[in-house]
């Protein structure tokens, strides 16, 4: 009994070495082509599939840029379309890799007291004006339905 105890902790703690070593390779991950190694070999292949790559991450882009101004996910799918460009062009893993380091420091920051007491208190500030100038104007100027417009 004492045995099976003893190699479920040698699991245990082998699992939780690979898997903290697995963390440190996935944030140091060589750079460049993600590329099946049939595509690699063949001259041709290679650039239809740089092309495929680039054209698809290009549409995802573009579509993210698209629903910045229209209903939609607009950040999401141009982090997308660069995830999608990162599988081939070392330019864009660069982009992804400082993008997402960014965004990490913004949420420590964010989640830092003082931040959040400040945020909390601009926002208050933010609504107690804006409700303030609505009351102004209903005030002044009285709820105007449109289509009962007297001209």
């Amino acid at each position: 009994m004492n045995a099976e105890n003893d190699m479920q902790k040698k699991v245990a703690v082998t699992v939780t070495a690979d898997s903290t070593a697995g963390d440190e390779r996935a944030t140091r991950r060589k750079l460049g082509s993600r590329a099946p190694g049939f595509v690699r070999r063949s001259r041709l292949l290679r650039l239809g599939w740089r092309v495929g790559i680039f054209v698809v991450g290009l549409a995802v882009v573009g579509a993210g840029f698209a629903m910045l101004v229209l209903p939609g996910p607009g950040w999401l799918a141009i982090f997308g379309g660069m995830a999608i460009w990162a599988t081939e062009f070392t330019w864009a893993q660069i982009v992804l890799r400082w993008t997402r380091r960014k965004v990490t420091e913004a949420a420590q920051r964010a989640l830092d007291p003082k931040v959040r007491r400040r945020n909390i208190i601009l926002t208050t500030a933010g609504l107690v004006i804006i409700t303030a100038l609505a009351g102004i104007y209903l005030w002044k100027f009285g709820i105007v339905i449109p289509w009962k417009i007297e001209q």
